[in-house]
């Protein structure tokens, strides 16, 4: 039974959910609009005294064709949707109730070709489907009913499957804007380290071979030469540390880039506050991993439509604060948690969530300043001087 619950990767379910759980439970739930196939006789016995057996003999195929239109590959799905649709035809003079299934065809049929050609499939099933109402001598109000929803239903899954197909293409727009930006930024670290590098390690190269054939000749120029090159390499020490320095510092803004990406995504705004100096390294990529680690969980779970981020620094501290407007309610702490606390932890920081039901969640994360943001500039100011 549970292999008949296993969609086939380019089945509607499959493309759909990715086999999640909640996969298997649409299907299921769609065929609550069947009821209408066995209410309508009850309703009006002796319009149809012959209804029973048609319509159980023909809920069974149904339900077959159903499952594989659902759970099987899409290359069958217009049979399935025109086999549905020849058991409306069929079963139509027995239950008018019938009609349900050219509802759940044309549903089908929006996802059987490009749009155009999807409402024409729809329009003709419909078509072959008046005719034999006409010939049957029902009530028009029924068939002015049955176009009604039918397009409406396919038209509104036209309509939901071109919105994930613009979804998907955004999202892989972003993922190819986020490699260019990672592509661009190698290339602009690898463009600055050769600018720093290049130069100095060739001059480094000549004063120590001009060092090497003087030590014999002139010791005194030799040992000039020699602090020469001890000299250039602090300074290149120095600018590679400079470097590193406005490298890491790059971090948050890209996070908040990422985040704004993100989070556009699925329409959620983005609203921050930066303060106007740097910050240290290490408190930029603690906040940065920290940053990025909230905005993933708003993003999964949070349902928020605003988000607000904001970074402060004292002469104490710097603070991360993150809140959304979604639904709150109970957190239950996860490895990328537990792995934002410890990073804070490690650096004498902490981290506060306030999640109330209906109010939103609030992240605060406080990092003390380090020793080194004002141990470091003391001790590199004489080099590059």
């Amino acid at each position: 039974m549970r292999a008949l619950l296993v969609p086939s990767p380019d089945s509607l379910i499959g493309l759909r959910d990715a086999g999640r759980a909640r996969g298997y439970l649409f299907p299921i739930l769609m065929l609550v609009w069947t009821l209408w196939l066995f209410l309508t006789p009850l309703f009006d016995r002796r319009g149809f005294p012959n209804w029973m057996w048609p319509t159980f003999a023909s809920y069974a195929v149904f339900l077959v064709l159903y499952h594989h239109a659902y759970y099987r590959s899409r290359r069958h799905l217009l049979a399935c949707s025109l086999g549905i649709a020849a058991l409306g035809l069929v079963v139509v003079p027995f239950n008018a109730g019938a009609q349900s299934y050219l509802i759940y065809a044309c549903a089908f049929l929006a996802f059987v070709a490009r749009p155009p050609v999807a409402v024409a499939w729809m329009v003709g099933v419909l078509a072959a489907f008046s005719i034999a109402w006409v010939w049957v001598d029902w009530p028009w109000l029924y068939l002015f009913s049955v176009w009604v929803v039918s397009l409406a239903v396919g038209l509104m899954n036209i309509s939901f499957q071109r919105r994930a197909q613009a979804d998907t293409a955004l999202k892989l727009s972003h993922e190819e804007v986020r490699r260019l930006a990672g592509v661009a930024e190698r290339e602009r670290i690898g463009r600055d380290l050769h600018d720093l590098l290049g130069h100095t390690l060739s001059l480094v190269a000549l004063k120590a071979d001009l060092a090497g054939r003087l030590v014999g000749r002139d010791p005194a120029r030799a040992r000039h030469e020699i602090d020469e090159v001890a000299r250039v390499s602090r300074e290149a020490l120095a600018q590679v540390r400079r470097a590193v320095t406005g490298i890491r510092a790059a971090e948050l803004a890209a996070e908040l880039a990422s985040a704004h990406l993100l989070l556009e995504t699925d329409g959620v705004c983005l609203d921050y506050h930066l303060p106007d100096e740097p910050l240290p390294p290490v408190l930029e990529t603690a906040l940065a991993l920290t940053l990025r680690e909230a905005v993933t969980n708003i993003q999964r779970h949070a349902r928020a439509r605003q988000v607000w981020v904001e970074i402060t620094r004292t002469d104490e501290r710097a603070e991360l604060c993150v809140r959304d407007d979604g639904r709150g309610g109970d957190i239950v702490p996860g490895n990328g948690l537990q792995g934002m606390r410890e990073r804070l932890e490690a650096l004498g920081g902490e981290l506060r969530i306030d999640a109330r039901r209906g109010r939103g969640t609030e992240l605060r994360a406080r990092v003390p300043w380090p020793r080194a943001a004002v141990v470091v500039p003391m001790a590199c100011a004489p080099v590059s001087a």
